[in-house]
């Protein structure tokens, strides 16, 4: 072994088993490579255990693919393909069938109908990149792989991003604060980072300290916090936030149990009456380039 300290939120390691990639990385008592999987379910919870009164690391949302190492009493262990995250969901929440997404939501949130129309009791609520299989094209509604309806302007092709990635997140300003979340149901710092990231087109790791560590480039940060722009992301440890200009603050947080926009100054003060001072400020791009 080599002695390296893996993060068991993003690698597959348990003492009796492990990603079979990590084989000289990791001593197990096996390795498995794992098998295929989707989420059929709008939102499935992440769980550091096979506990359902844990609360919840992250979400997977519906057609997010995975690999699933073990399934044991109605628990899938898991790796989730896009951010690499590690833990246990229902496996209920789960199929064998992997079907190849075409759309994703753009809305903040959807509905699938039975049929295509809007005063059709829906079927499921799905949320912001939630991923789709659009097999037929109507003027108002599409059909779904699975023959539910939905909404056309609510969703858009997987390649085609949203233009400013702020914008998505003011779409969630009032949002209830739940840790580990990423829906407007609930969410928290990181996963409202990290959705409004994905749907602008930039790919985003789930937690705030993996955030700060592979975003972004470093901003000189001032007394007066001159210099700012719309789009830096600002971190204290384990928090984050957004700018949306160069004085308001955007973030889900505990104190309000909420999203909001509040200035820069005035949070920085507050979170550092509770000794934790202001980390980094860190630049992606302009949220207009």
């Amino acid at each position: 072994m080599t002695g390296e300290r893996l993060d068991t939120r993003r690698n597959a390691i348990r003492p009796d088993l492990a990603d079979e990639r990590l084989i000289g990385r990791y001593e197990a008592t096996r390795y498995i490579a794992g098998q295929p999987a989707q989420v059929v379910r709008p939102a499935v919870p992440l769980r550091r255990r096979p506990v359902a009164a844990d609360g919840l690391d992250t979400e997977a949302l519906y057609g997010e693919r995975l690999r699933v190492f073990d399934e044991q009493e109605g628990w899938a262990w898991v790796q989730l393909e896009r951010d690499g995250y590690v833990g246990y969901m229902p496996a209920n929440a789960l199929s064998e069938t992997i079907v190849t997404p075409t759309h994703r939501v753009k809305a903040i949130g959807t509905f699938l109908y039975p049929e295509a129309d809007m005063k059709c009791a829906p079927i499921l609520h799905l949320s912001l990149n939630a991923e789709l299989t659009i097999v037929e094209e109507g003027e108002r509604f599409s059909r779904t792989h699975i023959g539910a309806w939905v909404f056309n302007r609510h969703i858009s092709r997987l390649d085609k991003a949203a233009r400013d990635y702020v914008d998505v997140a003011e779409r969630f300003i009032d949002t209830p604060y739940l840790w580990g979340g990423k829906t407007r149901i609930g969410l928290d710092c990181s996963g409202l980072v990290q959705v409004s990231l994905q749907a602008g087109g930039i790919e985003a790791p789930r937690d705030s300290d993996m955030q700060f560590a592979e975003l972004g480039t470093p901003v000189e940060i001032t007394g007066d916090f001159e210099g700012l722009e719309r789009g830096d992301l600002v971190f204290w440890k384990g928090h984050v936030g957004i700018m949306t200009d160069g004085i308001m603050l955007l973030h889900a947080n505990a104190h309000h149990m909420a999203t909001v926009a509040e200035t820069l100054p005035e949070a920085a003060d507050r979170i550092a009456r509770t000794g934790t001072a202001l980390l980094a400020v860190k630049r992606l791009r302009t949220s207009s380039a």
